[in-house]
């Protein structure tokens, strides 16, 4: 088990903080959207694994049923939403790489948006590879301590393929292939746990002196605050 970086925790603060956030209903209604047209108009889901996520995350922020329902309904019919998922790369303060998580209906108009904040908050928009590479795309679950034993998720982590479980003085994380998130409800059945979805984990970390550090998070919580921007990852 390798120790979870000082960063992971201010991860999981932000990740508190985005809970009262007047946006975050917007952000999930985008994700739960885009989990309907990408899984070709499955509203069930039981199969639709990637709906079932979301629709557990918007749970977690309280979202109410109502909002949720919408959401679904703008992923069928004759006015479906024309959203899609994008993935945005750049650097950040002290050479930090950056890939940016978006759902647009205007792919243009969002890319002009970050490139705009990256300048003015001391980032750089790269190209499409620029440090793609840097990130290994994986599945994520999350457990608080008070909730599950170490050695459980050890047995966890053996039944989702994983190769790397993190801690720190709260929660453990397990990282797994992304692919067999389809797999949870099978293998863990009756297992507790915190949050379960897609996650882009730096191949190596880089470390950046303490100014460039308040940089890096205000960058990322200047992008996070825009619409379609619904997740930063860096390499720190």
């Amino acid at each position: 088990m390798s120790g979870h970086s000082k960063w992971a925790n201010i991860k999981r603060k932000k990740g508190v903080n985005d809970k009262i956030k007047g946006n975050v209903f917007g952000k999930m209604s985008r994700i739960i959207t885009i989990a309907v047209l990408e899984g070709g108009g499955l509203t069930d889901p039981e199969h639709n694994v990637k709906l079932r996520i979301a629709i557990e995350k918007a749970k977690s922020f309280n979202m109410p049923k109502e909002n949720i329902k919408r959401a679904i309904e703008k992923g069928i019919g004759p006015d479906k939403s024309t959203l899609k998922e994008v993935i945005y790369e750049g650097f950040g303060p002290g050479g930090v790489a950056m890939l940016l998580q978006a759902t647009t209906d205007n792919p243009n108009r969002t890319l002009s948006e970050i490139r705009n904040l990256m300048e003015r908050n001391s980032g750089k928009l790269g190209n499409a590879g620029s440090v793609g590479y840097l990130f290994k795309k994986c599945a994520l679950m999350i457990f608080k301590k008070a909730a599950i034993k170490e050695e459980e998720v050890f047995t966890v982590g053996d039944k989702l393929g994983a190769f790397d479980i993190d801690s720190d003085e709260e929660r453990f994380y397990v990282y797994f292939p992304f692919e067999n998130l389809g797999h949870i409800k099978d293998k863990l059945e009756g297992v507790e746990y915190e949050s379960a979805e897609v996650d882009y984990k730096p191949q190596s970390a880089i470390e950046v002196e303490s100014d460039k550090l308040v940089k890096v998070e205000n960058l990322i919580n200047v992008l996070e605050a825009l619409d379609d921007v619904h997740k930063v990852f860096v390499n720190l």
